[in-house]
């Protein structure tokens, strides 16, 4: 047999998702919109699309395919092909497969790595290897770990109690701008940032207005925090004056817990998205379907988002005709 080539493209990639239940709503949709399917009752989701392991807050990591076998043994044959000239590997069983025992797991780690031929190493090699066992076969493939960026945008200068979760702020974004390349996005009622900092984070292009002055100071210092140029990136602006296109919009309306945005004010904002956006993600704590027809935006997905006893609505709407 001849050498498997660990560079050669995979023609499959494995994702393995988990969200906490107040957001698994959010992380369908957001699979959805990513992959143009949902894992559902899965734990994983399989595509062609190679996506970075840290594009969603819910992915675990990526498993770059290698090979797939009915049994282990047929797997151990096709993993002898794997020469890794020296460097140092290991084999992680992933659990979003079957379930094992953990003596069974650690069984069938150390089948597949005994036909590798490369250093075992534990503790830092050089390749990690994930194994997974699907109900019909057994997969191996390279595992590539996300990087949680978001956790660590958490911990910036400038917050509101209400404000979006980095979790939430990243899969907004990830639905409204599924497919970065060429794309340019909007978040017009910006706040402190969070959107504005997991788009940046991803290298998609967007700018952030806001109407409340004190809002974008917050923002400004949030995204130097980040190490981010806010020059060109952030202004005062009112939603309902924009000028320009863009691609996609991020727009989380306006709200408090003393007051509520009148109902006009409401259906002028959603109208002014449809006017600079032909794609948007909407969020509200309020019922909008109503005030979305008549804006002329057209819903083609819906979700909701808790945190404790606030509950948010995430639509992803486009222009109607």
């Amino acid at each position: 047999m001849n050498q498997h080539n660990l560079n050669s493209s995979p023609i499959t990639y494995i994702y393995p998702f988990a969200s906490h239940e107040s957001e698994r709503e959010l992380c369908l949709m957001e699979q959805r919109a990513l992959f143009g399917q949902a894992s559902e009752g899965a734990a994983y989701l399989e595509s062609s699309l190679r996506l970075p392991s840290n594009r969603s807050p819910f992915v675990q990591l990526r498993l770059d395919v290698l090979f797939a076998a009915p049994t282990l043994a047929e797997l151990g044959e096709l993993a002898s092909l794997l020469d890794l000239e020296g460097r140092s590997f290991k084999v992680r069983y992933l659990k979003c497969g079957r379930r094992l025992t953990y003596v069974g797991e650690r069984e069938a780690e150390r089948r597949i790595g005994a036909r590798i031929r490369g250093i075992a190493e534990m503790r830092d090699p050089d390749v990690t290897f994930g194994l997974l066992a699907r109900e019909e076969d057994w997969v191996l493939g390279i595992s590539r770990a996300a990087e949680p960026v978001w956790l660590a945008h958490k911990e910036k200068p400038n917050n509101y109690s209400t404000g979006l979760t980095t979790v939430v702020a990243r899969a907004l974004v990830n639905i409204a701008v599924p497919a970065a390349e060429g794309k340019r996005a909007i978040d017009p009622c910006c706040g402190m940032g969070n959107v504005l900092i997991e788009a940046l984070s991803m290298g998609i292009d967007i700018v952030g207005r806001d109407i409340n002055p004190v809002a974008v100071r917050g923002a400004r210092s949030n995204l130097r925090h980040f190490g981010y140029d806010d020059t060109e990136l952030l202004g005062i602006g009112d939603l309902n004056g924009l000028g320009g296109a863009y691609d996609a919009a991020i727009v989380d309306l306006p709200y408090n817990l003393c007051s509520v945005l009148l109902a006009e004010e409401r259906r002028r904002m959603l109208s002014s998205v449809r006017r600079i956006a032909p794609r948007a993600v909407i969020v509200s704590t309020e019922p909008l379907e109503r005030d979305l027809a008549d804006a002329g935006l057209d819903v083609t997905d819906h979700c909701t988002v808790a945190k404790g006893h606030f509950v948010r609505n995430v639509w992803l709407v486009r222009r109607g005709m």
